[in-house]
Parts: structure tokens; C-alpha cells; sequence
């Protein structure tokens, strides 16, 4: 025990170098973690509010054949001032059509102002009944520009590639087609008694009534008469 206390006390200055060096780098690494950190939350946060328009195509819920074209925001924040460019990548002038037709929608040509997170903005694309080999070796690019809001833009570029589409099916008729069918079919029908047949009503008043209930209690009295006649013939 003396000789570790004489050690000590020989080494005090080479020891508390050593001592002070162990601390300065854990200070230093307990510096650089709580930096990290603090980068981590701040991302975080920016995730938490940050806005991400998607942008494609889905078949129609109403009609088999029938594209859709979607935007929607799939982000944790609100997307502003939402900016849409068309271009052609691969196809033929059925690609410019295509090109020409997303140009047109409303929403691409003038943007839009505002979409709320989940919010989505959809519309009728084309038919793909019409040229459906020319569509399907379509490429379409559409880059679309949006801020959050702090002002940060943001701008991303989705492909619509139509050829996803060869050797697609569906099986059934989907439920909304076949409901909205039956009520067509239903209003056809009734249109067509309404104007050109006749529905066999009978129509009964107060008066009618009072005359069923006067002959139903006529008929029970006389039906009382009769048994009371053949009760005194047999007395």
C-alpha cells in the first residue's frame, strides 16, 4: 500500500495528464453525438412537415380500359404552388398525343395553388381501347415543382410508362360498375312504365269504406235473421 502511494505521489503530474487527456476526448465525442443529435431532430422536424406530390396512373374504378392520371400528396406537410412540365421520352405521335391530352388537364396547364397531406387530385388521362399498341410503347416524363411551407422547393421527375399495362386483365365486373349498371338498368325501366304503359290502380275513398262497412254489417244481420228464423220453426 505504501509503495502504490509512493507511486502516486511520484507520477502525480504524468497522471494527471493521462486524467485530463480521458476527458477532453470524451468532452470532444460527447460534443460531436450531441451535434449529431441535433441534426437527427432537426431532420426530423423537417420530415414531420415535409410535403411529397406523387404522381401517376391507375385504371378507372368506373370502367374497365379507362387511365386515370393522379397527384397526390403523400408527404407529413402541405405542398404550395404545385407546377407540372410534360415532356416525351419514347413513342411515336401517339406519345405526343398522350403528351398533348396531359397538357391539356386543367390543374397541369395553370398548377396548383394547395394540397393538403393525403389529399389527392385525380381526372380521366385517355382510353386505352384506342392505338393500345402504340400507347403501350409510350413514355411520358412529367417533372413537377412544389414548396413547403417555409418556401423550400422542391422538384421531382415520375415517368409514365404505359407498357407496365401488356398482358394486364381483370376477371368480374367491379362493384361500383355493376351497382351503377343495375340502377341504370332500373330507371330504364321505370321510365318505360311512366310514359308508355299503365299500372292497374284501385283507388278507395272514405265513401267507398263506410259503403263496405254499411253491406258487411247488413250481411251479419242478416245472416243473424236466418238463424233466428230456423230456431223458431223448430220450436
Amino acid at each position: 500500500m505504501d509503495s502504490f502511494i509512493h507511486f502516486l505521489n511520484a507520477n502525480s503530474g504524468a497522471l494527471t495528464v493521462v486524467f485530463t487527456g480521458f476527458v477532453t476526448l470524451a468532452t470532444v465525442f460527447y460534443a460531436v453525438l450531441t451535434g449529431f443529435l441535433v441534426r437527427e431532430t432537426r431532420r426530423m422536424r423537417e420530415v414531420q412537415t415535409e410535403p411529397r406530390v406523387d404522381v401517376g396512373y391507375r385504371m378507372s374504378a368506373g370502367a374497365y380500359g379507362f387511365l386515370d392520371i393522379t397527384v397526390c400528396n403523400i408527404g407529413q406537410g402541405p405542398a404550395y404552388n404545385i407546377a407540372f412540365h410534360i415532356e416525351q421520352i419514347e413513342g411515336d405521335e401517339a406519345a405526343a398525343g398522350l403528351t398533348e391530352e396531359l397538357g391539356e388537364l386543367g390543374f397541369v396547364r395553370r398548377g396548383l395553388r394547395y394540397l393538403s397531406p393525403g389529399q389527392e387530385v385525380s381526372t380521366f388521362f385517355t382510353s386505352m381501347f384506342e392505338r393500345f399498341d402504340a400507347k403501350v410503347a409510350s413514355q411520358v416524363a412529367i417533372t413537377v415543382g412544389y414548396a413547403n411551407v417555409l418556401g423550400k422547393r422542391y422538384e421531382e421527375r415520375f415517368v409514365l410508362d404505359l407498357s407496365e399495362l401488356k398482358g394486364m386483365s381483370r376477371i368480374g365486373t367491379p362493384p361500383m360498375q355493376a351497382i351503377t349498371k343495375s340502377i341504370d338498368e332500373l330507371g330504364k325501366k321505370l321510365a318505360s312504365i311512366s310514359s308508355h304503359g299503365r299500372l292497374r290502380v284501385d283507388v278507395w275513398t272514405a265513401d267507398d269504406r263506410e259503403a263496405e262497412e254499411s253491406q258487411r254489417r247488413a250481411n251479419i244481420e242478416s245472416a243473424r235473421a236466418g238463424v233466428d228464423q230456423q230456431s223458431d220453426s223448430r220450436t
